[in-house]
């Protein structure tokens, strides 16, 4: 399925290039407004990311991703900043359909694997995003990209699926906020490797063609941020593109 993305600063809607800080770009978008917007056009889920919990937990928007998740037909995954099992069972009990965990999944596995035991595969989403390094690693930086680690995706993914982990979001970081073009490769390695996994592509869509070439790579979903707000495409343009190619 498209999976359309709201990322939020300080209740801002904006796009990170490439995972960084420092190159941010705004959006003149409600979030609210937005987010009726894409249940309008048809999508069935909606991807939110709390930036400002992810860079520092005091700066969490609860407030508003509860009001995002309420009184609306969307599904809503969310993350950022997810730290604990309260940060898990407060998004939850907000309105999530999915909890999406990052680096605290690279830091600390089997307090995260503890947590798809309790709360099923069904409820929780790993965000393990890849940096492919010189040597065609694929190793996973923590700290929402902010800092390097020397795992790779292969070594972290066994035991979360022992775990029961069901869905897992995966981003070429080098791809990210680009535009342009997915990692096509990476995807059907990782759904032909890991077929039990219902993945979602993210990162580098900037056309139609981008999601097309996406189609046969075995994933589930695919994330889509900046190409929609630059409106590259409208999100049913999107959806007609992903069921009919």
């Amino acid at each position: 399925m498209i999976i359309p993305a709201i990322d939020l600063i300080d209740g801002q809607v904006v796009r990170l290039y490439q995972g960084s800080y420092d190159q941010t770009t705004e959006y003149s978008f409600s979030p609210l407004t937005l987010r009726n917007q894409y249940a309008a056009a048809g999508s069935p889920i909606l991807h939110v990311v709390d930036l400002s919990g992810a860079k520092d937990a005091s700066t969490r928007q609860l407030a508003l991703l509860t009001e995002l998740m309420t009184e609306t037909p969307l599904q809503i995954q969310v993350g950022g900043g997810v730290r604990s099992e309260q940060d898990v069972q407060e998004l939850l009990a907000a309105g999530a359909s999915r909890v999406v965990i990052g680096s605290l999944a690279i830091r600390q596995p089997e307090l995260v694997q503890s947590w798809l035991k309790k709360y099923g595969g069904e409820r929780i989403v790993l965000a393990l995003d890849v940096a492919i390094n010189a040597q065609g690693e694929k190793t996973l930086p923590s700290h929402g990209w902010i800092e390097a680690s020397n795992v790779t995706l292969e070594q972290v993914l066994d035991g979360f699926i022992a775990a029961g982990a069901r869905h897992v979001l995966c981003t070429d970081i080098s791809k990210d906020g680009t535009l342009s073009g997915s990692n096509v490769a990476l995807y059907q390695e990782l759904t032909k490797a890991y077929p039990q996994i219902a993945w979602q592509a993210s990162g580098g869509i900037g056309c139609l063609a981008d999601i097309r070439a996406l189609r046969g790579s075995g994933v589930a979903g695919v994330i889509l941020g900046r190409s929609l707000l630059e409106g590259k495409f409208t999100l049913e343009e999107a959806i007609a593109c992903w069921q009919n190619g």
